[in-house]
């Protein structure tokens, strides 16, 4: 038997159905399609036993899984391979290390041509080229039946996967219907548009791309309708407003041509409770003044994901049109579809394209060269600087096209002799080089430079009680939403509605998590799994814990490390990393089933001690889960309970008292373990009588029988029988 077994077509893109040879194989219950699509899922490794269990009955699983799991998986066998001998293992699935592995190759699985191909998009979209990335879009999206996977597998880890594939399925479909817009063709998307807003009711970027789908084929009213359901949707169940790109999409149909699919971009209405940003609110008000008496000037807004950026452009320019300047605002989109220029050509596009030569809208094809569209848009510029002042903002710049950056950069060169003000807002992450160089470039030639770091507290504070309803959280309640959002107002809003609905960020629901997931998104794969695993070491390890818990050397990690700094998700702290928002590490935590994750503590505490780790790190890891004494755990504490006990005795307490209260510890292990729990707990001046009492009463050596004795004696009787932690054999 091969190592990967041919014939097989596995489809979890929509009710789960399994094929040999042509043939459809039934898995009849649902815990079996629960196993299987789990295995599935994993065909490069196998999977433990817990890892399996936990996918099916998640954190509380019956006594008897171990035996339900054989059970499945025997007869998964059985439909899988037929005629295979009974006492032999087969070779589709296979018991491999304590779990089991299906040997299919990954093309075999939908899921995983849906992925791949979803991948490829990306080379014709760097490249512009539209028919090759809507190519390859088609045909990732051909995988799918209906629009859910895993429909009606049971267990946490289908339901993980179906959010997680769900939403990869949207993105692609937005993407889809972007690239269908700009070639004209919104009436083979709009209907299935409709079907996925209503849906999906809270996703905002859906509602975006099927307004403007309406918009494109003359549907104004119904675009305007469908903004009202949203709007309405979101006063009701959060007192809140749709997001800027739908608002911005709304007005534009408000004060354009209805058919339009591209245009003015006006600014965005300023939120109500604005809160603190003196300084940097000050700035681009003096800016604006300036500007309105004629001169000129650039400003540069630098802040992480979510502190604010956008919302402090709104409040901070707000007065520019008030006082006779004409506003052109850009706002980049990593999901919209993006031509050459197309970020510039929505700032200068000023609500009439008065002027703006039409060629530079069509640069999609036989695009004008560079120097040519850079002296063109300069001289647009100069002629509309010659009627009024001219502010041009470009928020999101971190999505901009080249060409658009080229041509910002070109535009400071006005700014010292034209009424021409050029305010930007980007993150430190994801940039690419033409970003970066930008960034440092810019601030030399005069450019002034605002970093947006954290809200403090009681500004924080006032903005959360801002966003409740009376009579609204405990200040204590308001003080731990503060706390885990650590001044990033985006999160510090998430938290607080969550806890409106009762959820809290060690519990957190799909728009909390959603909201993590897509600041961290950007961000590389091996930086992604670096933020896990330190979610799960918590704030006390060193470089060297997180090098054996994640296999790669300290210099393999730098990467990953910078990038996450840069991108204010971590912040130095001493000679630890530790997250800047604990929402983040609660959410990543949160987010994986307890089964796995007193799995994963369990497999952390094994590979740190493996390297020779602090003791008091391991105990941290084993405390974490709880992880439940199996026998590598017996056999550490065995061998370092005494050296644990002198180093870190709070830790060695907590960790030797769960251990003396497993039922599957060894009369050996829980003689020697109890012994050193009585020594620790009578050296720091705690109650050790009852456990002094039973190793008395239950060990052959003398000597330890005498100093249990003595601990016995000179220790206060236990205030109560609860104190006593070891159970009587």
């Amino acid at each position: 038997m091969t190592a990967q077994c041919s014939g097989f077509d596995i489809r979890l893109l929509g009710p789960l159905r399994v094929t040999y040879a042509g043939q459809e194989l039934t898995l009849r219950s649902a815990q079996r399609r629960a196993v299987f699509a789990a295995l599935a899922l994993t065909p490069q490794r196998g999977l433990s036993k817990d890892e399996l269990i936990a996918a099916v009955w998640g954190d509380r699983p019956p006594a008897s899984a171990q035996g339900n799991l054989y059970t499945y998986v025997s007869a998964l066998r059985r439909v899988l391979e037929p005629d295979r001998d009974r006492w032999s293992s087969g070779g589709v699935l296979t018991s491999e290390g304590g779990g089991y592995r299906l040997h299919v190759a990954a093309d075999a699985v939908d899921v995983h041509r849906f992925e791949r191909l979803r991948e490829r998009a990306r080379t014709p979209r760097a490249a512009g080229d539209v028919a090759g990335e809507l190519a390859a879009l088609d045909a990732a999206l051909a995988e799918w039946r209906g629009d859910e996977a895993l429909v009606g597998v049971p267990g946490p880890r289908a339901a993980s996967q179906r959010a997680r594939l769900g939403e990869l399925y949207l993105t692609s479909v937005e993407r889809r219907a972007e690239l269908m817009l700009g070639l004209g063709r919104a009436a083979e998307v709009v209907d299935r548009l409709l079907s996925l807003v209503e849906r999906h009711p809270g996703r905002e970027s859906l509602y975006a791309v099927t307004m403007r789908a309406l918009a494109a084929q003359g549907r104004t009213a119904d675009a305007r309708a469908l903004y009202a359901t949203l709007r309405d949707r979101l006063v009701a169940e959060s007192g809140t407003e749709p997001g800027a790109a739908v608002r911005q999409i709304h007005e534009q149909m408000l004060g354009t041509d209805p058919t339009a699919t591209r245009g003015h971009i006006p600014a965005p209405p300023s939120l109500p409770g604005f809160q603190g940003r003196t300084a940097a609110l000050a700035r681009l008000r003096q800016a604006v003044t300036a500007l309105a008496a004629g001169r000129g000037g650039s400003v540069w807004i630098s802040g992480e994901a979510g502190i604010g950026k956008s919302a402090l452009l709104a409040e901070g320019l707000r007065d520019a049109a008030p006082l006779g300047v004409q506003v052109g605002w850009g706002v980049g989109d990593e999901l919209a579809y993006r031509m050459p220029l197309s970020i510039m050509l929505e700032c200068l596009s000023l609500g009439d394209d008065a002027g703006l030569p039409a060629s530079l809208h069509d640069c999609s094809g036989g695009a004008p060269p560079t120097m040519t569209v850079v002296d063109t848009v300069q001289r647009f510029v100069v002629a509309r600087c010659a009627e009024r002042p001219l502010l041009l903002v470009l928020d999101d710049l971190q999505w901009a096209d080249d060409l658009s950056l080229l041509v910002w950069h070109a535009l400071h060169n006005l700014t010292g002799r034209l009424p021409l003000l050029l305010v930007s807002a980007c993150r430190p992450v994801p940039a690419g080089y033409e970003v970066r160089l930008l960034r440092r470039v810019l601030p030399r030639n005069g450019t002034a430079l605002v970093e947006l770091g954290p809200l403090d507290d009681d500004t924080a504070t006032r903005l959360a009680r801002s966003w409740t309803r009376p009579p609204g959280p405990g200040a204590d309640t308001v003080r731990a939403l503060v706390a885990a959002a650590a001044g990033n107002p985006f999160y510090l809003r998430q938290l607080v509605l969550a806890d409106r609905d009762g959820r809290t960020a060690d519990t957190p629901g799909p728009e909390l998590t959603e909201a993590v997931n897509r600041h961290l998104q950007p961000l590389a794969d091996d930086t992604r799994q670096l933020l896990r695993a330190i979610a799960f070491l918590g704030n006390n390890y060193l470089v060297t814990d997180l090098a054996a818990v994640t296999g790669k050397s300290a210099p393999q990690l730098v990467p990953a490390v910078e990038e996450a700094l840069a991108a204010g998700v971590l912040v130095e702290d001493g000679r630890r990393l530790r997250f800047r928002h604990p929402v983040i590490r609660r959410v990543l935590r949160g987010a994986i089933p307890t089964a796995l994750r007193v799995l994963m503590h369990r497999q952390f505490a094994q590979r740190i001690a493996e390297a020779g780790g602090d003791l008091g790190r391991v105990a941290g890891q084993l405390l974490a889960g709880p992880v439940p004494v199996d026998a590598w755990v017996q056999g550490w504490l065995t061998a370092h309970a005494a050296q644990l006990s002198a180093a870190a005795p709070a830790p060695a307490i907590a960790v030797l008292r769960h251990a003396v209260a497993s039922p599957g510890l060894s009369a050996s292990s829980r003689e020697l373990l109890t012994a050193q729990l009585a020594r620790v707990l009578h050296r720091c001046g705690l109650p050790a009588r009852a456990e002094a009492i039973w190793v008395s009463a239950h060990t052959g050596d003398a000597a330890t029988r005498a100093e249990m004795s003595r601990i016995a004696g000179s220790d206060d009787p236990p205030r109560s029988a609860g104190q006593a932690v070891v159970g009587r054999s």
